[in-house]
């Protein structure tokens, strides 16, 4: 998840709602490394937007919130198609989560006590929706996605309050950061905010793009931001609505408060899993 802090809009990016407004502009922006145009062109033929790309670890960090490392960059990218849900639309990758019915263990690493209770709200939320993959938080050893912190200010006009990725050979991403930084939380963060944070990212994970896809603008406000399909096609769920879908848990920016899924939501998880 992003938070852009442009003028004297904040807005936090991974895929949320509506835009998402405070009075400030926070922090030092520090000018963005520049991408090379190659690299911008292998992220656009992934089917990724190639505004706001930041290097970070081994790989980039695009459309505000989604990691995605040097070699993926590279290597093939299987058929399929993503999912469509009316002219706001729900979509997943090519990559999906096989092998299901199974349940994903999910460990929070070094974070304080609202990301717990934050990653247990999320977990609640998925699993009430019954579908063939379900989530279990564990205290102890080797999980399948972790939940770990980093600590970062803001940057280039814009703060991450998390980040993940897609899945990996029919398995989940395996790690959900939370920023630590003050302006991305403050000092007292809110559960059901951190919640709703984590559950977009578990999202991402589980192989969910942003809904607003086609026109970013729609919950971030500004220029339209189409971020391309990388040509996997696109399949639109039946008994869908056609008008837009203004609270869906992955639009790519947030109000910056509780948000889960509503029912259109429902619909294309239930379809993929």
């Amino acid at each position: 998840m992003k938070n852009y802090t442009l003028l004297a809009l904040f807005c936090l990016i991974a895929g949320t709602l509506t835009v998402s407004c405070k009075k400030e502009n926070k922090g030092t922006s520090n000018e963005p490394q520049k991408i090379s145009d190659a690299v911008l062109s292998q992220i656009k033929a992934k089917g990724f937007g190639t505004s706001n790309v930041h290097p970070y670890k081994d790989g980039y960090l695009v459309e505000g919130d989604i990691y995605l490392s040097t070699k993926s960059l590279t290597s093939a990218t299987p058929a399929g198609s993503k999912i469509r849900v009316a002219k706001s639309e729900q979509y997943s990758t090519y990559e999906l989560v096989s092998g299901l019915p199974r349940t994903f263990t999910v460990r929070v690493s070094g974070l304080g006590t609202a990301f717990v209770q934050g990653t247990d709200l999320a977990i609640q939320r998925y699993n009430a929706l019954n579908l063939d993959l379900k989530f279990r938080r564990v205290t102890s050893g080797t999980a399948d996605i972790t939940i770990q912190g980093f600590y970062e200010g803001p940057s280039g006009g814009y703060i991450t309050l998390g980040y993940s990725g897609f899945p990996e050979n029919g398995n989940p991403y395996s790690e959900v950061a939370m920023n630590t930084h003050p302006d991305a939380y403050g000092s007292n963060p809110n559960v059901q905010y951190v919640g709703s944070v984590i559950q977009h990212e578990i999202g991402h994970c589980i192989g969910m793009r942003h809904t607003d896809y086609m026109d970013r603008s729609y919950s971030c406000g500004g220029d339209p931001i189409d971020e391309g399909d990388g040509g996997v096609g696109a399949v639109q769920i039946p008994g869908t609505p056609s008008g837009p879908d203004a609270n869906s848990w992955m639009l790519a920016c947030s109000n910056g408060g509780n948000r889960t899924f509503n029912s259109n939501d429902i619909i294309a998880l239930r379809y993929l899993y």
